[in-house]
């Protein structure tokens, strides 16, 4: 079995606890619940190593795609391991993230993964701890409930993919005759992003996004999974789905 979710933000007691998830009860560790980014890797705090062993505890295996709210530092620090047939982090046993531009046997199906996005909620600004005002930049934005993150506290750069991640994935898929089940990642393509925003002007396309349009056009694909959005949206005719708190099973 394959479910997957969208944004966690660290809440996985909330998200994937036996009364909201009841259907873990007939899971395995040879099943899965794959969470579309933004699954909440921190701090290395005590509160978060507590919740990750509770995740491990889990009948089933956890995976997961980056979004913009993951702590980088930590990510790219973790030795890359091979894992049906793609790159991966182990954060435990049974709680794996699926690095960019890798194609994943799943359950007989191929998946893949992309994560990152941009962070579209500072428009205030990003803090550097370099600057040796930073903290009164800090206080001084905390006054006017201002809207911004701090460089390597809560905001990292690596939220968006370096050329090596997006060329990797694209020689993975000329290989797989670009053509896999299903794509997953944590934001829409750059036509979707704009169908979503409306006008609002809150999502602005980017690289990455424009880099997902060109996945979208080059292959062929059951179905293309986003998060990010906070909505739980099924777009038929593009043959995409965003999920948020929903926990769809695939297969």
């Amino acid at each position: 079995m394959v479910y997957i979710t969208g944004d966690t933000h660290g809440d996985w007691v909330g998200r994937l606890n036996i009364v909201s998830f009841p259907e873990q009860k007939k899971m395995t560790k040879k099943d899965y619940v794959l969470i579309l980014g933004d699954f909440g890797i921190w701090d290395n705090s005590k509160r978060e190593k507590y919740h990750l062993d509770w995740l491990e505890d889990r009948p089933f295996t956890t995976l997961f795609v980056s979004g913009n709210h993951e702590n980088y530092d930590i990510l790219d620090q973790l030795p890359v391991k091979e894992w049906h047939g793609g790159k991966v982090n182990f954060i435990r046993p049974s709680v794996i993230h699926l690095m960019r531009g890798q194609i994943f046997y799943i359950e007989g199906k191929t998946f893949f993964t992309f994560g990152g996005a941009s962070s579209h909620d500072i428009p205030d600004g990003i803090l550097e701890l370099d600057d040796p005002n930073w903290k009164k930049k800090k206080k001084q934005l905390d006054q006017q409930r201002a809207f911004y993150r701090i460089h390597h506290i809560s905001w990292w750069e690596r939220e968006l993919p370096n050329e090596e991640e997006m060329e990797e994935g694209v020689r993975n898929l000329r290989q797989q005759n670009y053509i896999v089940d299903y794509v997953v990642t944590h934001t829409p393509y750059t036509s979707l992003l704009q169908r979503m925003d409306d006008g609002a002007g809150i999502y602005q396309s980017d690289y990455l996004t424009d880099y997902l349009q060109k996945i979208k056009q080059i292959v062929t694909y059951q179905q293309f999974f986003f998060g990010h959005m906070h909505q739980n949206v099924n777009f038929l005719q593009e043959k995409a789905i965003c999920i948020y708190e929903q926990i769809v099973r695939v297969l």
